[in-house]
Order: C-alpha cells, then sequence, then structure tokens
C-alpha cells in the first residue's frame, strides 16, 4: 500500500536521463497517483533554459518512458506555467517529491498552499545522481557531451 494517495513532482524533462528516472521512480513508489509539472517552453525560457524539445515532443517522450519504465503507475503531466502548478491547485496532493538542488521549493510551496487554506504537503527529497565521476547527472552535462543518459563519461579524443 502506498504512503500515498498524490504527490506531485516536476522538471523541464528536456533530456530525460537517469536522474529523471530515479526521481520518478520515488514518486510512483510512495503514491497511488502522481501528477508531473512539465515545464511550459515559456517557463523554461523565462528560467534561462535552453531547451532543444519543445513542448509537445517533450510530453510525449516522458508519457513514453514511463509507460515503458514505470508500466503499472497512474499519473498526469500537467503544464507548468509557473514554480508549482499542481502543487497549489491541486487540495489533494499530499507530498512534493524533489531532488537536493530544489528542495528549498518545500517551503516555498507550503506557504502557498496555506494561504490557499490547503494542508501542507510532506517534502520528499530525492539525492542527486552521480555521474561516473562523482559530479551529478544533469541535462547540461549531457548537451555539452560531458557524459551520456546513464552518467558514463564520453572519451573526449
Amino acid at each position: 500500500m502506498p504512503e500515498f494517495v498524490l504527490v506531485a513532482t516536476g522538471g523541464t524533462f528536456d533530456i530525460i536521463h537517469k536522474g529523471h528516472l530515479t526521481l520518478l521512480s520515488k514518486a510512483f513508489s510512495i503514491s497511488s497517483k502522481t501528477i508531473i509539472g512539465l515545464t511550459s517552453d515559456e517557463l523554461a525560457e523565462k528560467k534561462g533554459k535552453k531547451i532543444l524539445n519543445k513542448y509537445g515532443k517533450r510530453f510525449e517522450t516522458l508519457s513514453n518512458i514511463i509507460k515503458t519504465n514505470f508500466p503499472h503507475s497512474k499519473f498526469q503531466i500537467s503544464k507548468l506555467e509557473g514554480d508549482f502548478g499542481p502543487a497549489i491547485l491541486e487540495e489533494n496532493v499530499q507530498a512534493l517529491v524533489v531532488s537536493d538542488e530544489t528542495s528549498n521549493q518545500g517551503g516555498i510551496l507550503n506557504k502557498i498552499r496555506a494561504e490557499h487554506n490547503f494542508p501542507p504537503v510532506q517534502i520528499v527529497i530525492v539525492p542527486m545522481v552521480l555521474a561516473q565521476d562523482g559530479k551529478r547527472i544533469s541535462t547540461t552535462r549531457i548537451k555539452n557531451s560531458e557524459i551520456d543518459i546513464r552518467g558514463n563519461l564520453l572519451s573526449i579524443d
């Protein structure tokens, strides 16, 4: 029996890597259903992210990866136009699954939820997944051809 009925998590999911899969795995393992906030192209641009894939492509890829890797998981992908999306709008969200990098968002979220008279969510922090060199796996490092999506170092000749 899962710990929570409904949890939320989010990200840009431009190039899905081992770190993303670890985050999703945690969310699915503790909940009956997961709402995944997928950053809109506009929000990504506003945050200074240089995305390779437009929202529609990222949505399709994320959905297919979840269906392949987590076939029995119930999920909903929602477009994120701001930092929190469904975690603010959905009163029944019980937990927010975040990485070390974004763990500070939990306190901010609970403050906003209190303003809406919603109960606070539990913050579940998933440690960053490290690449072969001991540094964190990130989409930026993959785009820079430092590592692959599993965190293996790419040889530079």
